[in-house]
């Protein structure tokens, strides 16, 4: 296999770890509630914890990838999501199933802010296609976990067996990883300029803006969609169907996205256009929910779009390496806290209400606020200068 499609086939295997252990809890809370006598808030935490330690530990990856090079960073991670995931399936009671969920939102926070550093080593030429290889690993990961999280509950008897399975899925991915960049150096950067976060960029902040309202309205989807269509007389299984749908109608448009953006257009417009379908998603699941699976389907085609574009943003600002990983630390490092609060505020927002209305309509807001947002993101805003030159290092 050329050297350059293997790299990205192990992108593209790395990638599908980081999602079923979050995405494919979204179908199964209803029976996760039951079975651990919790909350919608509780059970929402299964959806928020790992989202925000995927904030909290995003800054750090670049200095475990300079220590230890992001192919073994990466592989450690995977294998991490995949041992903690299992011990999570087994573990008894509530308290033992959401503190093992903290150190798989660790291994999913370092492995994500890694893959921009792994684009900006490997394809620093066709960044936002490499980007949107592993996207669709994302994308493909969920879609997968979606699908299959309420069967195989149903079939094996309980939610604990389908996350186990997920998880010995994971294992066997950190196998392919390594065999696929076995002739890769390690990319160990010891002596390289020291690059700060830039807490102080407009810029920065920017970025961490859409990718928080970006991710906020793809979790809270991915927690709350199924429950609310079970709560209008779905079965589990169609409710769980919906995700799926989103989730695979995210697949494709990755790669077409990418292909025009790294040949014409800006990333506004396409970024814009994008977040036009999340709106009408979004809108459309509250005042027509009838037409579930449409919205789906477009919500799925906006994150397709949006994601991809997203995670090349810090490529395209960075000055190397290093300087990728800072600007990517700080937008996920902070997107995700904020888009973390999502699952469980929501699942607050439904207790207190008593339906899942006010939970679709701030979804909406969130998509509204993104859009217009994108509409900012000129080329000068995205331009350099906003941002600090490497330190020497001491």
């Amino acid at each position: 296999m050329p050297h350059g499609i293997a790299l990205l086939a192990g992108l593209f295997l790395a990638a599908l770890s980081l999602r079923p252990q979050l995405v494919g809890v979204g179908p199964l809370i209803p029976e996760i509630q039951r079975d651990l006598d919790v909350s919608h808030a509780v059970a929402g935490l299964l959806g928020t914890i790992p989202v925000l330690c995927m904030g909290v530990f995003a800054p750090p990856a670049p200095h475990l990838s300079r220590r230890i090079g992001s192919r073994a960073a990466i592989a450690a991670c995977v294998g991490a999501i995949g041992v903690i995931g299992v011990g999570r399936a087994l573990a008894p009671g509530a308290a033992a199933v959401i503190a093992l969920t903290v150190p798989l939102g660790i291994g999913m926070g370092f492995a994500g802010a890694l893959m921009p550093v792994a684009v900006k080593e490997r394809f620093a030429h066709r960044p936002a296609f490499a980007t949107a290889i592993y996207a669709m690993g994302i994308n493909g990961g969920s879609a997968i976990a979606s699908s299959v999280a309420v069967p195989l509950a149903s079939w094996l008897g309980t939610w604990r067996w389908s996350l186990g399975i997920f998880s010995a899925a994971t294992c066997t991915l950190v196998v392919g990883w390594l065999a696929l960049t076995r002739r890769e150096p390690p990319h160990r950067r010891t002596e390289v300029p020291h690059v700060r976060i830039p807490w102080r960029s407009g810029t920065g902040w920017r970025l961490v803006l859409v990718f928080g309202l970006m991710g906020s309205v793809f979790y809270g989807l991915n927690s709350w969609l199924p429950d609310t269509y079970v709560e209008h007389g779905w079965t589990k299984s169609s409710a769980g169907g919906l995700l799926a749908a989103l989730n695979l109608a995210a697949l494709v448009p990755p790669l077409l996205v990418a292909w025009f953006a790294d040949r014409m257009g800006s990333r506004r417009l396409y970024l814009s256009g994008g977040c036009t379908f999340l709106l009408t998603g979004t809108l459309g699941l509250v005042l027509a929910p009838g037409g579930a699976w449409a919205w789906a389907t477009m919500a799925g085609i906006a994150t397709g779009v949006c994601f991809p574009l997203v995670m090349t943003l810090p490529v395209d600002v960075g000055r190397g390496p290093a300087q990728t990983g800072a600007i990517a630390a700080m937008m996920l490092g902070a997107g995700y806290v904020l888009s973390g609060i999502a699952p469980f505020a929501l699942g607050a927002i439904r207790d207190a209400t008593g339906s899942f209305d006010a939970v679709l309509w701030v979804l909406f807001g969130a998509a509204a606020a993104m859009f217009a947002l994108c509409l900012s993101l000129s080329q000068t805003r995205l331009g350099r200068s906003g941002l600090p030159e490497p330190a020497p290092v001491p």
